[in-house]
């Protein structure tokens, strides 16, 4: 039974950047196998199916349901001497073929040890048998009657001796209720067992083993099937993941086991941090195999997060922690081609993939920043708010924002004073839609160009523009600030004759990328209601207000708005009005907001490498036909698709921002509520980094990202 077997490629750096094993990531499979009840020949087959199943489809680890070897119903034939037998001989033959076989394979059996017979999982790996890990919690109520024909692993809690270590096959196996296994060839997997009622216990065995390591937590099942189970197991398994940050696979007992009294539905479940990655279809009439790619690197970023589960630590969870090293050493045998990714990654991860979801979503965060501004309001003991409106996407929703905080202090939304404050290159359109917004929301509108004050700003700095030079030279960044500028001079000093409050329209994708003026209006207020909402879920934002009643009027004009092209308006288009396009796109010097929101998520919320970014982000918009909701809502086909060089330019781009300059603009941010579930970028919140640091380390990984 040795394992002669090695990894040609133990390093992941080395293998194929198409392969899913490179990148943190691991596949995994529930398997629910037909039984034949007190037959294990006939059973170790039926394993083996499934098995060489998740083998061809690269799986790491493949579980199986408890006492799957035998049938569990197999009540007081557990006590006869021929079924033992034959379950010891086909878990020596199930460990024998596995020589040929990829998964870590977890299967149930019953084992004789002492004087006792246990409910066991075993864990196989590639002619090894690493260990036996018994039930502790014996259900023996109702229809269960598990404490007549097992022993409770309980009493095994201490690691025993090689003298009373069961023998399988002649060889000494490792039983403990504290196993955690972990392959040579992937260490970033670290798998532990538990069994059915387990689950259920208000302090399941894998609690422990997760808290000192453990990241995917395997229970192999019985579960007879009744009316409303199915929930609960679903239920039980995302909290149990969510709670342990941990990967939740489970496998219940399905077709041919005995319907004496119980009937089984076969359940599969596999969860991740609390979102179900799979599930099988239940009541099957054939055996059937289920599989996800757990990300490993996500479970390991959340856990370095929580001081919370370093903190739970014990002298209990302290047996689990480095037990990995006391088994068996094993390898897998990874696959050194490319293995394509089978899980399904959102183009826009701010944004749900569910309509329903995306409505719950934007009803949460409108509500977050409702409330923010109230609050504020009244601590600054203020009845008034000032804002500059441009007829853009953010300027917007924060006025969007602004009155339904008006409404709900019981003010009047007159009180609310916007500005259309334009420019040299203000737009008709953008002009107009400011005017039509502030009318239909019912604030108080006025407009003062700023025409005249940049040009004495412009003349005073000596600038070309001043002297009548009109190249493109002209229009460099102190022409685009002193616009920025005196816009926000205006807001903060009407303000002061107001008596009101700033409110700041920048977003999170703007801080992300630092393109936003120092000191001006899209980085500077008294409170910025958008500071934590990245562009792609704003547009979703306005589309979802337009459809309340409290903003039913300005519905056609808020729609308009959200279908206008990205622009900062600094630059006048030429003399033949540049087709009635702005002169600068915003998405033509930051990327596409689309993309760079998808690195921003993984950048923040789980500071992925650029490598794994890329990689994702390669996987979820390469194909033209994928992700078709929600759509990025601007002149872009929302059929959009990125190849690999477009995604690391992009994704240079942003590392360059992000890691790079505009750090120092994020560490002097206004107060803001944080909104997004990906994180905050303010210095007192989520995001603390230094302004002066070097995107060197990001860049180098970057590099090592091939072109195709």
């Amino acid at each position: 039974m040795a394992n002669d077997s090695t990894s040609p490629t133990a390093d992941p750096a080395e293998r194929p950047f198409g392969c899913l094993y490179r990148h943190g990531l691991a596949r995994v499979a529930v398997a629910t196998p037909a039984v034949t009840v007190a037959d294990p020949a006939a059973n170790l087959e039926h394993h083996l199916t499934l098995a060489r199943q998740a083998h061809d489809r690269h799986a790491a680890v493949c579980l199986f349901p408890e006492l799957g070897l035998t049938g569990y119903a197999c009540d007081d034939l557990f006590h006869q001497t021929a079924l033992l037998d034959a379950a010891e001989q086909a878990l020596a033959d199930l460990v024998e073929a596995s020589n040929e076989l990829m998964p870590l394979m977890l299967v149930g059996l019953p084992v004789r040890h002492g004087n006792a017979v246990y409910n066991c999982a075993a864990a196989v790996s590639r002619g090894v048998l690493l260990g036996l890990t018994p039930k502790i919690y014996l259900p023996n109520y109702r229809e269960y009657y598990e404490k007549r024909y097992f022993a409770s692993g309980a009493s095994l809690m201490q690691i025993a001796t090689d003298a009373h270590l069961p023998r399988i096959d002649t060889q000494i196996v490792q039983f403990r209720t504290r196993h955690s296994y972990s392959p040579a060839d992937l260490p970033a997997l670290s798998v532990t067992v538990e069994i059915c009622e387990d689950f259920w216990a208000p302090i399941p065995p894998s609690t422990a083993a997760a808290l000192g390591g453990a990241n995917v937590l395997c229970n192999l099942s019985a579960s007879n099937a009744t009316i409303g189970k199915a929930d609960r197991r679903r239920l039980l398994a995302a909290a149990h993941s969510a709670r342990t940050v941990s990967a939740y696979l489970f496998s219940a007992a399905g077709p041919g086991e005995s319907t004496t009294d119980l009937a089984w539905d076969g359940q599969t479940l596999i969860y991740e941090n609390g979102d179900l990655l799979a599930e099988g279809d239940r009541f099957p009439d054939e055996p059937h195999i289920i599989t996800a790619d757990i990300d490993l690197d996500r479970l390991g970023a959340e856990r370095t997060k929580l001081n919370t589960l370093r903190d739970s630590l014990n002298e209990e969870v302290g047996d689990y922690i480095g037990i990995s090293s006391m088994a068996q050493p094993f390898e897998l045998g990874l696959p050194d081609h490319a293995v394509p990714l089978e899980r399904e990654i959102e183009r826009f991860p701010f944004v749900p993939h569910d309509k329903a979801e995306v409505d719950q979503r934007c009803h949460d965060a409108f509500h977050i920043q409702v409330q923010g501004l109230a609050q504020r309001l009244k601590a600054a003991k203020l009845d008034k708010l000032v804002i500059g409106v441009s007829g853009g996407l953010d300027s917007t929703h924060a006025l969007v924002v602004a009155a339904k905080t008006m409404d709900r202090l019981g003010l009047p939304r007159t009180d609310i004073h916007a500005f259309s404050l334009p420019g040299f290159a203000t737009s008709a359109g953008t002009r107009t839609n400011a005017h039509r917004l502030a009318e239909t929301l019912g604030v108080t509108m006025r407009e003062i160009d700023i025409t005249a004050a940049c040009e004495q700003m412009l003349t005073d700095l000596d600038h070309p523009y001043s002297q009548g030079q009109r190249t493109p030279e002209t229009y460099d960044i102190a022409f685009e600030n002193v616009q920025a500028g005196q816009r926000t001079s205006v807001l903060f000093r009407l303000a002061n004759h107001l008596n009101g409050l700033v409110v700041g329209t920048g977003d999170l994708s703007e801080l992300a990328l630092g393109f936003c003026t120092y000191g001006v209006g899209d980085h500077m207020s008294h409170y910025a209601v958008n500071c934590s909402v990245p562009k792609t879920l704003i547009q979703h934002l306005i589309r979802w207000t337009a459809t309340t009643d409290d903003f039913a009027a300005a519905r056609d004009v808020l729609l308009d708005i959200v279908d206008t092209e990205f622009s900062p308006e600094l630059v006048p288009a030429g003399e033949d009005g540049d087709g009635g396009q702005p002169a600068q796109r915003a998405e033509d010097v930051v990327g596409p907001y689309e993309l760079q929101d998808f690195h921003l998520f993984y950048a923040l919320r789980y500071g992925y490498a650029p490598s794994k970014i890329a990689y994702l982000a390669h996987h979820a918009w390469k194909d033209v036909n994928a992700g078709l909701w929600p759509p990025t809502l601007t002149d872009h086909d929302p059929r959009n698709q990125y190849d690999l060089p477009t995604i690391k330019r992009w994704l240079r781009v942003f590392i360059q921002r992000y890691y790079g300059f505009a750090q120092f603009k994020r560490s002097a941010i206004p107060n803001g509520p944080k909104v997004s579930t990906g994180g905050s970028l303010s210095p007192r919140g989520d995001w603390r980094a230094p302004s002066d640091g070097s995107p060197a380390a990001w860049l180098a990984d970057l590099d090592r990202v091939p072109d195709e």
